[in-house]
């Protein structure tokens, strides 16, 4: 009885302080608007979103404000959720939320299950809630970095071809991510922000090495290091595309070539694992049986 009683005011306190700290948060409530005047603030003006978003900006928005952050973890963060795809200002806020509140889910999970008496499996599950959107994320990144890594070597005969018709390099990127749209979503996107960076006075070598950084991937940091030095010193574009490109098609088959050497040795622990204990019962188990049977008591 005392253990559930405990749990009751756990919850309840819980969610007491959960619900007046979105009130207090949310820009369309009556006590937030009524504590900003108070403190002298302004009121923000209603943007115009859909109501699930709007509803999920105000849940999650006092949540990502309970870990304190510094700006060099901020600035982090929001490198690798540009990197995965997210480049809108609102997801830190979801990634930071959706971290709290797994790990709040887990920890009331735990003590709903089975109290306060296991402390490692409190903080394990707990720890487990807060780490799953950081894991999620690297995935994210690492899918959609393989993914502009395939795309490349294709982006790149294109670009040749536009080139040598008679296209400058501004225009071949553009064409090409249009072309690549349905193909390659992700380096479409890329491309297509790389062309609005140089049509809003950026230097192309300076949007070329924003490219690196939204992307993380290593063969676009090579691609642009070599178009940042033919520009430089005057090069042919198009004779150093096409010799960059067959030098990524040949990474990219040493690569597949790394990879199917490296099957044979992650096919050795499910082997070791699942296949030889089954041909050692099947082998090995009759004859344990028959002397077992023979050499046992009568």
């Amino acid at each position: 009885m005392p253990l559930i009683l405990a749990i009751v005011v756990f919850v309840t306190v819980g969610l007491v302080v959960f619900s007046f700290a979105a009130a207090a948060v949310a820009p369309s409530s009556v006590l937030g608007a009524r504590l900003r005047a108070l403190g002298g603030q302004h009121t923000p003006q209603a943007k115009d979103k859909p109501a699930l978003r709007e509803r999920l900006e105000q849940a999650l928005a006092p949540l990502s404000k309970a870990i304190p952050l510094s700006p060099a973890d901020v600035s982090r963060t929001r490198s690798w959720l540009i990197q995965a795809g997210f480049r809108d200002a609102r997801h830190v806020t979801y990634y930071f939320g959706s971290r709290v509140a797994l790990a709040f889910l887990g920890l009331a999970g735990v003590v709903l299950v089975s109290g306060f008496n296991s402390l490692f499996m409190l903080a394990g599950v707990t720890g487990m809630g807060f780490f799953i959107p950081r894991f999620a994320l690297k995935r994210m990144i690492k899918n959609r970095q393989q993914r502009i890594r395939l795309g490349l070597a294709d982006a790149l005969d294109l670009t040749v071809i536009c080139v040598e018709a008679g296209l400058a390099l501004d225009q071949a990127m553009m064409r090409v991510g249009r072309d690549l749209h349905y193909a390659h979503a992700d380096l479409s996107d890329e491309f297509h922000l790389v062309n609005l960076e140089m049509r809003a006075g950026k230097p192309r070598a300076e949007a070329l090495r924003n490219l690196v950084i939204r992307t993380g991937v290593d063969d676009i940091r090579a691609l642009v290091t070599t178009l940042v030095q033919t520009d430089r010193f005057g090069t042919s574009i198009a004779q150093a595309l096409r010799v960059h490109s067959d030098s990524l098609r040949t990474e990219r088959r040493q690569r597949a070539e790394e990879q199917a050497a490296k099957t044979t040795i992650k096919m050795v622990p499910p082997l070791v694992v699942f296949i030889l204990p089954s041909i050692i019962f099947v082998t090995i188990g009759p004859a344990i049986i028959e002397l077992i049977r023979e050499l046992g008591p009568k």
